[in-house]
């Protein structure tokens, strides 16, 4: 098995970009997945909000763990667990609308850090999502408008710790899926490992690495390319040592965003017979919050059906 592909972002800027280049293609096209490190965000930010997560964690999420694990019997499971993960979670919302300040229990240092953090990773996702289109041969900007709707992108951030678990043979941390949305931005523990994708069918470990953001794509990037790039099964396992952090912001459509097959790409494709569908990116979410943990095949089959209700617009990229 090859190495897991690690994209240096200073290296954008000097002799090797197109060494770079290739690297971030070759893994949209065959992992769906890839690690950056020397990224824009600093190094003091990302231990900030490290800190604060884990003392969140600490303080307001552990002991409802323990007892959600104990109401449920999760300890004394017998059999394989396939319906609940092993996850203490919440979720912060940043576009269209902010819900920091509703959030319970949040320090106000807690609020302040996130919101920094998700203004930084929200425009690194931009970013990355221009290098994207440059592969692909689209004008600047053609997914960023891809995404934006009538009130710019959804956006938000899945906080999650995997506490040890005593039985990571029977329950999961998170059960393997491929994500909906458009462009993932993970922040992850540099010591307690767990994230897995699946390549050429085996699981294949996510190196945890010091100040790294691992980079994965959704289902929508998989259909604007009409299936080029590919968003990859994944899965969380459970340790028996350790608590996992995970912060994982998803950079995903604005609801009503019509999405479809770039046409650009499609001229380009022999098989124009095999496109992927069109649809509301509302509708897909509403198909995926009953089928996450199965293919994604039979979903966008489903996006198919119903295709010929909806409306296009062209996509300005100006």
């Amino acid at each position: 098995m090859e190495n897991f592909p690690i994209v240096n972002m200073e290296k954008l800027n000097g002799d090797e970009r197109n060494v770079i280049m290739e690297k971030i293609k070759d893994a949209c096209e065959n992992w769906g997945f890839f690690e950056v490190v020397n990224h824009p965000i600093s190094t003091e930010l990302l231990d900030t909000v490290e800190r604060v997560t884990k003392e969140h964690y600490k303080k307001c999420m552990e002991q409802k763990f323990k007892e959600m694990v104990a109401q449920k019997g999760l300890e004394n499971a017998q059999s394989e667990i396939d319906d609940i993960d092993w996850e203490s979670t919440f979720f912060l919302r940043h576009r269209p609308t902010s819900n920091i300040a509703e959030i319970p229990d949040l320090s106000d240092e807690y609020r302040k850090v996130m919101k920094k953090f998700a203004g930084e990773i929200e425009k690194l996702a931009e970013q990355l999502l221009d290098l994207l289109c440059e592969n692909l041969g689209l004008e600047k900007g053609y997914l960023k408008k891809a995404f934006y709707g009538a009130n710019g992108p959804t956006f938000g951030t899945k906080v999650s710790n995997y506490p040890p678990c005593p039985k990571p043979n029977l329950i999961k941390g998170l059960r393997a899926h491929t994500d909906a949305g458009g462009i993932i931005l993970l922040f992850q523990d540099d010591k307690v490992s767990g994230l897995q994708l699946l390549k050429d069918g085996q699981w294949v470990d996510v190196p945890p690495m010091k100040h790294s953001i691992v980079i994965n794509l959704g289902d929508q990037l998989e259909v604007i390319t009409n299936g080029k790039y590919k968003s990859v099964m994944h899965r969380v396992i459970a340790q028996t040592d350790g608590n996992r952090m995970s912060i994982a912001s998803f950079y995903n459509p604005g609801s009503d965003a019509v999405i479809y097959p770039a046409p650009e790409l499609l001229e380009k494709q022999e098989e124009k017979s095999s496109a992927y569908p069109k649809f509301v990116f509302e509708d897909y979410m509403k198909l995926y919050a009953g089928l996450k943990f199965q293919e994604k095949e039979p979903r966008f089959e489903a996006m198919k059906a119903v295709e010929s209700t909806v409306k296009l617009g062209p996509i300005a990229t100006a």
